[in-house]
């Protein structure tokens, strides 16, 4: 189930048929209390959150969105008319895992949806457990606690750490990263894979030190 929030009719009914004819089931949602009323009955697969939105805006709402158990792990994709760095360095770093601007092509649309989809779906973990400093991260649970508090991490905070903790030593590039953890369709700038570390690290703490840079090449975990 893909839930869209949208309070542009014309778009959201855009959206909605296009998805469907793709073969996805899909709730549409006018604003943020329409979504959160809905999604105690059918939790999502992947949401499609516009930020502009009457009442709660896009951020606010997925600041909740990662902070409610039932659907913190759940793929977002910021669909938004604003189109400044700014605004896409704030949807990424409170845990949006793509971003699109209007006007957008209904196949480039569909596309990103398919996408992230793969890249949920996907990856088995190799390892039951991995640890680094005071990071542990459970693969079975696909849990992480962090000197032995629980976190929250977006799925693709998850699937950056599991990237760096399972060749921990070893140089990631960035492009490496981007292939591993977004899929070699991914569209966008390397410069992601350095916003979603700069959440990791925050959300580590002090144990984000465990994170080596490596200038003009990447990320090492030691």
């Amino acid at each position: 189930m893909i839930y869209i929030v949208e309070d542009d009719t014309d778009i959201r009914e855009m959206e909605k048929y296009a998805l469907t004819s793709s073969g996805f089931e899909v709730m549409a949602c006018a604003s943020g209390a329409d979504f959160f009323e809905k999604m105690w009955d059918d939790v999502p697969e992947l949401i499609l959150l516009d930020i502009m939105l009457p009442g709660e805006d896009g951020l606010e709402i997925l600041s909740r969105v990662r902070g409610t158990e039932r659907i913190a792990h759940v793929p977002v994709i910021m669909v938004t008319a604003k189109t400044s760095e700014i605004d896409k360095v704030r949807g990424l770093d409170q845990g949006a895992d793509d971003y699109i601007t209007k006007p957008f092509g209904v196949m480039e649309l569909v596309s990103r949806v398919k996408a992230l989809l793969r890249r949920t779906r996907a990856k088995e973990p190799d390892h039951d457990r991995l640890i680094a400093g005071g990071i542990v991260m459970d693969c079975d649970k696909r849990s992480v606690t962090c000197d032995g508090q629980e976190l929250e991490l977006t799925f693709k905070e998850y699937e950056l750490l599991y990237a760096l903790m399972s060749n921990k030593g070893t140089v990631q590039s960035r492009d490496k990263l981007i292939n591993t953890v977004w899929g070699y369709d991914f569209a966008g700038e390397t410069r992601t894979v350095d916003m979603h570390i700069k959440t990791l690290r925050q959300k580590l703490g002090e144990n984000g030190r465990c994170i080596t840079t490596v200038r003009n090449v990447g990320y090492r975990m030691d």
